[in-house]
């Protein structure tokens, strides 16, 4: 009998930050190897996929965000040899590898862009984006950077100006030439041919620009409850029609593969976003859903979210969550700590693939890092705000050593002070630890299929709580989640059941009949009787 769902249906996706994963070198930044030795620690975990953030050859002028060779390592993160090992020793033991793709723009020390930028009528002039100036004399449009100022750049040399999205250093690609798309998908197959399980795309949906390179409504400034990043990323030319041609193009060349996953990185309202799962299974498997990222955390808000978000995926599409990334505040500085534990509940129990931020297992917060002391390019050139990443950014905490098992060295960014406490060490010894809760929900998931693929059927909630089904054939479990601070009534009339996880361990098999009382900042998973 074939399985009707795939892995990465399944499964759940765990995001490494390279840099703050495991450093093997004492150099104070994680390495490939680094993650070999951590292999151990997904497996125990249970999640099914790593995603590793960028790790090509890179000035590292956005850290890794500015490419300068699509199928190379860069030598801080180990060699090809490295990587080999990595796939075989993950493979091994049953997880996938999911690499970041980052192919709206380059390094400025691409091989590309050098002979882009070394004359007009060089041959891959037209493999970037470079216009005349204005008539004015100035740039040749109103297009911002999302990283501050202006998104066009002069070069003296030739005399034109080019275009970037992000840094000055990370020039955009031009997309609408052919030559560009085919090398790309030489770099995607060169990957995919040494056994990498899929790509999340970054900024998929910013591929392509206005053709006609027509000025751009400015969006006034904090015009949403978004993050600042948000809001800034709305100020460019994003999002063009026929972007949706190059998704399935990608679609096309993953497709030669078996089983391989692609996901899009795409901040856009719900009806945009939903589009890059394309017509007929052409778009991307998994456009990202950031909805919970930027939302109020409020059980009503959060509910309609969900059902909202349940109504309009098109036929055949898969669902998925996220609730943190290296681009933004780490959810337990969002929502608390105690709240996090609630959250992973929530993630861990919707409907679709989960993708879990290094750390949030472990209820690791933002660590504060002053503008001076900063690393981030975000912080350093856009100067009206705190914008900087560096805080959701940190070293991973595996023990209470003085390097937190991190690193033998100086870390690159500094340590929570209560990484003696939130660490991987002590919390696996302790049953009632954020860590250990995560691991028994993902172990109770990965066994019953009501929770990893099952259907999902909203339940009437008031107040803080918010309380949904999950069901296979006769399996039905409820989940009821107090996303507030005080305790709370759930009657449920028609629900008899036992407590399976909960995110206090001694409510852990409690039986449930018609009634239950919730605490303040708790959440329960229920095994429903017929």
């Amino acid at each position: 009998m074939t399985e009707p769902h795939l892995w990465w249906q399944r499964g759940i996706i765990y995001q490494i930050y390279p840099r703050s994963l495991m450093d093997s070198n004492g150099d104070g930044i994680g390495d490939l190897p680094g993650i070999i030795r951590r292999l151990e620690y997904f497996s125990w975990l249970g999640v099914d996929a790593i995603w590793i953030s960028p790790i090509y050859p890179s000035p590292m002028a956005d850290f890794g965000y500015d490419v300068s060779d699509y199928t190379g390592i860069h030598p801080m993160f180990g060699t090809m040899d490295d990587m080999d090992h990595l796939l075989a020793g993950a493979h091994e033991r049953g997880l996938r590898v999911i690499l970041d793709l980052v192919p709206c723009h380059t390094s400025e020390a691409h091989p590309w862009f050098e002979q882009s930028r070394s004359s007009c009528d060089n041959p891959k002039r037209d493999w970037y984006l470079w216009r005349d100036s204005h008539p004015d004399g100035g740039p040749p449009n109103n297009w911002k950077s999302v990283f501050g100022g202006g998104a066009w750049e002069w070069d003296e040399r030739t005399g034109q100006y080019y275009y970037h999205a992000f840094l000055k250093q990370q020039p955009d690609l031009n997309w609408r030439n052919p030559q560009v798309r085919a090398s790309m998908y030489d770099a995607m197959k060169f990957w995919l041919d040494r056994g990498v399980d899929g790509f999340r795309v970054d900024v998929m949906w910013n591929l392509l620009k206005d053709e006609k390179f027509r000025d751009h409504p400015l969006i006034p400034p904090s015009r949403s409850e978004q993050s600042p990043l948000l809001t800034l990323l709305e100020a460019i030319p994003i999002d063009q029609p026929e972007v949706h041609e190059i998704v399935a193009e990608m679609r096309q060349v993953m497709d030669r593969y078996r089983e391989r996953v692609l996901i899009g990185e795409i901040y856009l309202p719900l009806e945009k976003l939903l589009a890059y799962y394309g017509i007929d299974g052409c778009g991307a498997h998994m456009p990202f859903n950031f909805q919970l990222i930027g939302m109020p955390w409020d059980a009503r808000v959060i509910e309609a979210a969900i059902n909202r978000y349940e109504g309009m995926l098109p036929e055949g599409g898969w669902p998925n969550w996220v609730l943190g990334n290296h681009d933004n505040s780490r959810i337990a500085s969002r929502v608390g700590q105690a709240q996090a534990r609630v959250s992973a509940m929530m993630l861990l129990t919707l409907r679709g693939t989960p993708t879990m931020y290094y750390g949030d297992e472990l209820g690791m917060h933002d660590v504060p890092i002053t503008r001076e002391n900063s690393q981030d390019p975000v912080e350093k050139n856009i100067t009206e705000a705190s914008f900087g990443r560096d805080p959701e950014r940190t070293p991973m905490q595996w023990n209470s050593g003085p390097g937190a098992g991190f690193t033998t060295g100086e870390p690159w960014l500094p340590l929570a002070d209560d990484h003696q406490v939130l660490n991987v060490e002590v919390e696996r010894k302790d049953p009632d630890s954020m860590l250990s809760l995560c691991r028994r929900i993902i172990e109770l998931r990965r066994a019953e299929d009501a929770l990893s693929v099952g259907n999902y059927a909203p339940v009437r909630a008031t107040g803080d709580l918010l309380a949904y089904i999950r069901e296979v054939k006769s399996r039905r479990f409820l989940i009821v989640l107090n996303l507030g601070h005080h305790a709370a009534n759930y009657e449920c009339p028609d629900f008899k059941g036992r407590v399976m996880v909960a995110t206090r361990i001694r409510k852990e098999g409690f039986p449930v009949d018609r009634r239950i009382e919730i605490g303040g900042d708790e959440g329960l998973v229920i095994l429903l009787e017929d």
